[in-house]
């Protein structure tokens, strides 16, 4: 019977780390398992953990690619990348951009 209670307790602790990953743009299943295979230390493993969202990216100049800042290659082409001069948004940037209402004049497109 107590069997029974450590494995709901795992399974929760899993949701809530697979549903925090998640909303940080991670694997669900993966911080799913981490977060039930060791209950306590995987969420807050989980909640610590980087947001992919808010990452920089750039753009492979050999197959135009969006890829992460951080990446030494493309994961599309190949190609090995250097540290760009110019970087693109985040995805959490953008989705902020879009959520921007636009001006009155720009809505019915008349000139400003």
């Amino acid at each position: 019977m107590q069997d029974l209670g450590y494995v709901g307790i795992a399974v929760l602790f899993g949701l809530a780390g697979g549903f925090v990953a998640r909303n940080k743009g991670s694997s669900f299943l993966l911080w799913f398992l981490i977060s039930g295979a060791v209950p306590v230390f995987g969420l807050l493993a989980a909640v610590f953990y980087r947001s992919e969202d808010r990452e920089l990216r750039r753009q492979c100049p050999h197959c135009g690619q969006v890829v992460m800042l951080h990446d030494a290659l493309c994961m599309n082409c190949g190609t090995e990348l250097f540290f760009p001069e110019h970087a693109l948004a985040s995805r959490a940037q953008m989705r902020g951009r879009s959520a921007q209402p636009l001006r009155p004049a720009a809505r019915r497109g008349a000139k400003p």
